[in-house]
């Protein structure tokens, strides 16, 4: 079943039932996109993302997959693709971490690893390979990955997480070589972001500390919302046309860090 609106450009949001995923959805539902809302579990949570969607006036389904499994990938491209007929973009905000002291070396093992890399590596390789096809029938294809300045500065919630990141900027840039001319792939890099997840993982307590010494450190002195990252990612998408094989940290200034006082 195709959309009725045959004009509408589709995005397929991996991710997209919380955090940045759910505020990307949103933000190219504003810009007029048609949306298919992926989830692993929060099934509520992207229902809710669709009917808002459906609220701004566009098409919006939800699909569950398991991004660690191709055939989940595959199935959920061609359910994107057979509701609205195509496939104009793909955000890649699935992920996954285990919140460890990362100095500890033994606090991680093989099997942690394989579960991180399968979602945050792997996951997006195999939605990025699913959806080539309609994205280059599209004509002007975009995937844009939610990495992390982890992968830039090697500190984060755990050392899987931070090789992930590595990794899918690294696969971010290999793939818009790949994929040129009719796709074109970016990464979004958020720093620290104030949403549900963090404090899930950290406790609300040593969030809170986490937060303040992030926005102490930055440049801008303050963390990023969900809603940061979206405009960072729909920008990408929808007006940064001649912009490909580019990692874009969003993160504060937080890498730039804040000036050194030096006293005479």
């Amino acid at each position: 079943m195709a959309s009725e609106a045959a004009n509408r450009p589709v995005a397929l949001i991996a991710g997209g039932g919380t955090g940045v995923g759910a505020a990307t959805a949103l933000r190219l539902a504003r810009a007029g996109y048609d949306i298919a809302v992926l989830f692993s579990r929060s099934a509520a949570e992207s229902e809710q993302v669709a009917e808002d969607c459906r609220q701004l006036g566009a098409g919006a389904i939800t699909v569950q997959a398991d991004v660690s499994q191709d055939e989940d990938c595959r199935r959920a491209v061609a359910k994107c693709v057979n509701r609205f007929g195509r496939l104009n973009a793909l955000v890649y905000s699935a992920g996954a971490t285990q919140f460890t002291t990362i100095s500890d070396l033994e606090s991680q093992n093989a099997e942690d690893f394989q579960r991180v890399y399968g979602v945050n590596v792997v996951g997006a390789y195999q939605m990025a390979r699913a959806a080539a096809e309609p994205l280059r029938a599209s004509g002007a294809g975009a995937i844009v990955n939610v990495s992390s300045i982890a992968g830039l500065n090697g500190n984060g919630s755990s050392l899987a997480y931070v090789a992930s990141k590595g990794a899918l900027n690294v696969m971010t840039l290999a793939l818009a070589r790949i994929l040129a001319p009719h796709i074109r792939v970016n990464a979004v890099l958020p720093g620290l972001i104030d949403t549900r997840w963090l404090p899930s993982g950290l406790g609300e307590e040593a969030y809170a500390r986490v937060k303040a010494g992030f926005a102490e450190s930055s440049a801008l002195q303050d963390v990023c919302s969900a809603e940061d990252i979206a405009a960072a990612a729909a920008f990408l998408i929808v007006e940064g046309r001649k912009i490909t094989g580019q990692l874009l940290p969003v993160e504060a200034g937080f890498l730039l860090g804040r000036p050194t006082l030096v006293r005479k």
